[in-house]
């Protein structure tokens, strides 16, 4: 059993992953909304490589997003 010396501990470190599990969930909704965005892009005739100059990134990191 845990003694309370530990419990402020414990407590801070199941508060913290439940804060982890939060933005993960956040993460891979804004990721899908962001794909679906680049999608949009593409469907309306923007190349994947006026998207990747425009972010900044390479075109292989637009294939990678657009395929996840």
């Amino acid at each position: 059993m845990t003694t309370d010396p530990h419990r402020e501990t414990f407590d801070r470190i199941k508060e913290v992953r439940a804060q982890a599990i939060h933005h993960a969930r956040l993460a891979q909704q804004l990721a899908a909304e962001r794909r679906d965005l680049m999608q949009s892009l593409i469907a309306q005739g923007v190349t994947q490589s006026d998207i990747a100059r425009e972010l900044g990134v390479t075109r292989q990191a637009i294939q990678k997003m657009l395929s996840v």
